[in-house]
Formats: structure tokens, C-alpha cells, sequence
């Protein structure tokens, strides 16, 4: 008994111990089993974080976003309004000099403080500083004279005109006005300006006179004779055709008439009519707006230069919004003004869909592929052409200029039909498999190169190697040339095959999407059970359009070309062997079909991370 009590003691006080740990410290060991837990999982997702991380494992992955236009326009109007702010300038202004400069703002800042004339100048926003004639330089050209206006001001005592003559000033700063166009041909005139008085006259020409060169460019001379009298009563203006007389009236409010001669239509207006750019060349507003209408017409809008001969100072966007008076023609400027200054964005691209709105936008400039989510076209961010990994940008452009041309020259057509090598039937290619078997004798051969099939092998593609004759430096020039040829053919004619295996293998997709459609419409199964089928088909087409853009690379390779044909024709050989079992995927194994797709893929990612250009 009295060890039963003394076993109930012990048992009492451990119960006693056992209850203080988990009432006393319960709060305290919560806290601290939540803040091991927060560490290990922390440490944790750091650790899937790198297991996972696209860039290591995936060589095609690329960041970017799609969007709208104004989306882009708010995005294009921060920096422009920066800009404005920081150097105090006009926001057309500063639209022009990030455009010039590819919207680096921070370029912008730095060349306006060191040298905004400069700055101005090479935007082609002010003109550049006339050189100075000097001892065996040239002088100045005729077409740099500033334009004379001629004012007729009635004085306030009756019966009395006065003749002046000014020379338009030098505007300082980005200011804008306008120019004679180079088409523009005047036949040479002269206007006079005669006054007579009681007891004496003085007189005034206006002549045009075609440039030294003869090109057309017309300079306005000004020449005053004789003295002006206080006793004129009335001034006439003659020229070749026609003649307009101005006749003073007595006690006539004091008005100052000031009118100029437009170099392009050749008619006189009256200066608030005339804009001029920074440049000094003057010209009336109607043909300052037929000029835009006809450059906005030919799909010009940023570009709009200064009608004056070699002259290239920018016509400002205020200026020419300013002028069209039809809503039609301020809209198409407007929108070729945007494309403009996205084009001119590094970060921006237009996706190349057909009447497509939407813009990419990416911070990696880089030949990856973006795909538009409104249109689901693909194409290379940095180029904008047709997705080619893994051959880059500069080299693609060069093979598809060789097709155009090669290809021509050398009155090479692909065939579309092959004798079998064993019975020699006519065979019709209908797949995009390269594993052809005769339907006559069963015989299994390569359609690229007639060979056996057995023969290829499982190590080494034989097939797409181009095996170059070790001799061939020694040869002559023809034989040379003919080796060339042979090789292009070689790569040209690969190329060739595997853009049309696409087209075959989408045909048989199409017929396995019916045949499936079929089938589920008669209750054998449900889309979902033979979705593994298209999975296998998009990554069919995946796989191929890589192999395809692997030949150009191959022909321009120099270096590594050994380790890269060996994966090439790895690659190869799994694409054909998925080709050969998605033709036949209804009966074949899911399992078989999935691991052969693995094995494809697998050799596909191999080759782009060793091979496709990923440096900006």
C-alpha cells in the first residue's frame, strides 16, 4: 500500500510538472515554434525559388507585356512630361528630342545642360550656324537671304505715303516658320514700285532671279533708288501680267500695311499669313498645309522637313496641327506620329498581326520570342520577324536574303516526288514524317537522302551533315563555285523540307481533330482522354520549326560546328520518330507517345542553351 501511494505521489507530481510546461510556457513555445516554422519556410521557398527559376532552365524565357495604345500613351507622355519639366521646354519639343534620341532621358538631360545648341542643331530642330565666308570659302548661299518686306504706311497728314523696307530679324531659339519647296520653278519677273510726287520720285524693284545653279531657287532683291518725297500722293506696283494700284486717302488712320512675296506660290500676302521655322525661310500657310497634305499623304508625319532646298530643319507637331484644317488629315498625322515614336523605343514593338492594335513591351532586348495574346502571332521581339531560334537576328536576315536569290539562280525547284530506291515506284510525300515506307515493297528509307533507314542509326543522323571536300581549296574557280552551290542546296533543301513538313503535320492534325470529334460525339471517351494526342502535336511543331532555323545557322557556322551537327542530328532523329508516332498516335501507347515527347523536348532545350545568342 504504501508503495501504491508512493507510485501515486510520483505519478501526481510529474502530472504537476507536465501541466506547468504546457500552461506556464504554452505562449512562450507557440511563439517559437511559429518563428522556426516562418524559417523553414522561408528557407524553403528560397530553395524552390532556385530549383525553378526560369532563366537556368528554360533558354526561350522571356518577360513581357501586352498593351493598348493608351496604355503606350500614357506610358511615352511620363518621360515627355519629365523632360518639360526639368528643362523648361515645350512638351512637342521635348516629344522631338527623345525621339531623336531613342527616349533615353537621361541622354537628353545631359547633352541640353553641356550644349543645347548643339542639341538642337542635331535633332534638326534649329538650323545649323551659317559658315562664314572667308578667304577660299564659299559664300554664303543666295537662298540664305532673308526675305525683304515692303511697307506702305500712310501718314496721318493728308496726301502723304511713305515706303519702307525691312529685312526679317534673327529669331533666337527653337523657333519654326516655313520654305520653298525644290520643285517649286518661277519663270524670273520683276515687280516695280514707283512713286511720284510734285517735285520728286523715287522708285523701288522687286526682281526674282534664279539661283547661280540654275536650280530653281529664287532670291528676293530689293532695290531702292533715289530718295522717298513727303509730297507723293500715290505709289503703283507693276509686274509682267498684271498690276495693282494703292492710292493714299486723306486723313487715313495711321495703318502699317506690311506684305511679303511667297517664294512657292509666288504671289504677296500679307506677313501675318507667312510662318517661318528656325532655319528663316518664310512661306505662306497655304503652302505650308498642301506641303503637309502631300507628306502626310506619302505617310511622313515626324520627318516633315522645311520646304527650302538642302534644307532639313524639322517642321515642329504644333505647327502642323495648327495648319490642317481637315479632322481626316490631323488624325492620319497624328497616328503616323505615334508609330513613329514607337518605332523609335527600344522597349516597344508593334505586334506584326494583321490589323493587329496591340504593342509589346520588354526590358530585355533580346531575340526571344513574344507572342500577342489578342492575335497569337509569334515573333522575335528584337527583329520582329519570324521567331528563328536558334539562329540570330544578323544571320537570318543574310540566309533569307540568299533564298531570294540563290535559290533563282540556280532555277532550283523542290521536288515533291521520289523514287523508291528498292522498286523504283513513284512516291508522293503526304506526311511531315521523314521515315518513308513504299506502299509497294514495304521498304523503309530517308526522303531527304534515299537511304536506308535501318542505316541512319539511333547515335548519329547521318542525314543532316553537309560533308565538304577536304580538296576543295586546291580546285579551280568553277569548281569552287560548284562546291558553293552544293552546299547552299544542302541547307537550302532541308530548310525547305521541314517549313513543308509543318504544313503536312498541321493537315494531319486537322484530321486527327475530326477523327476525335467523331469519336466523342459517339460517347468513346471525352476530350479530355485524348488530349494528350494535340499536346503531342503542338510539341511535334515546336520541335521542328527549331530544327528548321537550325540549318541556317549550321551553313554560316564556323566554330563548335561538330558538337552542333551532333546535336542537331539528335534532335532530328527524335522529331522523326514523335512524327512517325503522332501519325499513328490513335494507336499508339500514351505512354510510348508521352516519353518519346519528353526525349524530343529534352534534346530541343539542350541544343538552345548551348547554341542560341540569349546577349543583348
Amino acid at each position: 500500500m504504501a508503495d501504491g501511494e508512493s507510485d501515486m505521489e510520483y505519478s501526481s507530481d510529474n502530472d504537476y510538472e507536465f501541466e506547468d510546461y504546457y500552461n506556464s510556457d504554452a505562449e512562450e513555445q507557440r511563439k517559437m515554434d511559429e518563428t522556426l516554422g516562418q524559417e523553414v519556410t522561408k528557407r524553403r521557398e528560397d530553395c524552390d525559388i532556385e530549383q525553378i527559376d526560369p532563366k537556368r532552365t528554360d533558354p526561350e524565357y522571356f518577360v513581357y507585356e501586352c498593351l493598348n495604345v493608351e496604355e503606350v500613351e500614357k506610358l511615352m507622355n511620363e518621360p515627355v512630361e519629365k523632360l518639360s519639366t526639368q528643362l523648361q521646354i515645350t512638351p512637342s519639343l521635348a516629344k522631338v528630342l527623345l525621339h531623336e534620341t531613342r527616349w533615353n532621358t537621361a541622354e537628353v538631360i545631359e547633352r541640353y545642360r553641356n550644349n543645347a545648341s548643339n542639341l538642337l542643331v542635331s535633332a534638326r530642330i534649329k538650323a545649323a550656324p551659317p559658315v562664314v565666308a572667308g578667304p577660299g570659302l564659299p559664300s554664303p548661299s543666295p537662298s540664305a537671304v532673308s526675305p525683304v518686306t515692303t511697307s506702305i504706311v500712310p501718314s496721318t497728314s493728308a496726301g502723304v505715303s511713305s515706303i519702307t523696307t525691312s529685312t526679317a530679324s534673327t529669331i533666337s531659339g527653337p523657333s519654326f516658320l516655313l520654305v520653298p519647296s525644290a520643285s517649286s520653278a518661277f519663270v524670273p519677273t520683276s515687280a516695280t514700285i514707283s512713286i511720284s510726287g510734285g517735285t520728286t520720285s523715287s522708285s523701288a524693284s522687286l526682281s526674282l532671279h534664279p539661283g547661280p545653279s540654275g536650280n530653281g531657287t529664287k532670291v528676293l532683291q530689293h532695290h531702292l533708288a533715289g530718295s522717298t518725297s513727303s509730297n507723293s500722293t500715290s505709289s503703283s506696283i507693276s509686274g509682267s501680267s498684271s498690276s495693282s494700284t494703292f492710292t493714299t486717302i486723306s486723313n487715313a488712320p495711321t495703318t502699317c500695311y506690311r506684305t511679303q512675296l511667297c517664294p512657292v506660290c509666288v504671289t504677296v500676302q500679307s506677313t501675318d499669313k507667312f510662318h517661318r521655322l528656325s532655319c528663316q525661310h518664310s512661306f505662306c500657310r497655304d503652302c505650308w498645309a498642301m506641303h503637309f497634305e502631300i507628306q502626310i499623304g506619302q505617310g511622313i508625319s515626324t520627318q516633315i522637313e522645311c520646304m527650302e532646298q538642302r534644307c532639313d530643319v524639322r517642321v515642329p507637331e504644333d505647327l502642323v496641327l495648327n495648319l490642317l484644317n481637315r479632322p481626316v488629315l490631323r488624325d492620319k498625322y497624328q497616328q503616323f506620329a505615334f508609330a513613329d515614336y514607337v518605332k523609335s523605343h527600344p522597349e516597344l514593338r508593334f505586334c506584326p498581326g494583321p490589323n493587329c492594335q496591340i504593342i509589346i513591351r520588354s526590358q530585355d532586348i533580346s531575340p526571344k520570342k513574344a507572342t500577342c495574346k489578342v492575335c497569337k502571332t509569334s515573333f522575335c521581339f528584337r527583329c520582329g520577324t519570324d521567331y528563328h531560334a536558334p539562329t540570330d537576328c544578323q544571320i537570318i536576315r543574310k540566309w533569307l536574303t540568299k533564298c531570294a536569290d540563290d535559290s533563282e539562280t540556280a532555277n532550283y525547284i523542290s521536288a515533291h516526288t521520289k523514287d523508291c530506291p528498292k522498286c523504283h515506284i513513284c512516291i508522293e510525300k503526304n506526311g511531315g514524317c521523314n521515315h518513308m515506307q513504299c506502299f509497294n515493297c514495304k521498304h523503309d528509307f530517308c526522303w531527304m537522302c534515299l537511304g536506308d533507314w535501318k542505316a541512319h542509326g539511333s547515335e548519329y543522323y547521318e542525314c543532316s551533315r553537309y560533308k565538304e571536300n577536304p580538296n576543295i581549296a586546291h580546285e579551280s574557280v568553277h569548281a569552287q563555285a560548284r562546291e558553293a552551290l552544293k552546299k547552299y542546296l544542302h541547307y537550302y533543301e532541308r530548310w525547305e523540307n521541314h517549313s513543308k513538313s509543318l504544313q503536312l503535320e498541321q493537315q494531319t492534325l486537322d484530321r486527327m481533330k475530326t477523327r476525335i470529334n467523331e469519336k466523342v460525339m459517339k460517347g468513346l471517351g471525352t476530350w479530355i482522354d485524348w488530349q494528350h494526342l494535340f499536346d503531342a502535336a503542338a510539341l511535334l511543331a515546336k520541335c521542328r520549326y527549331t530544327l528548321q532555323y537550325t540549318y541556317p545557322y549550321a551553313y554560316y557556322m564556323e566554330s563548335r560546328k561538330e558538337l552542333f551537327e551532333y546535336q542537331q542530328a539528335q534532335l532530328e532523329a527524335e522529331i522523326e520518330n514523335l512524327s512517325w508516332k503522332v501519325e499513328r498516335a490513335e494507336t499508339t501507347d500514351r505512354g510510348e507517345l508521352e516519353n518519346q515527347m519528353d526525349i524530343a523536348e529534352k534534346r530541343r532545350t539542350t541544343l538552345l542553351k548551348d547554341f542560341f545568342p540569349n546577349e543583348v
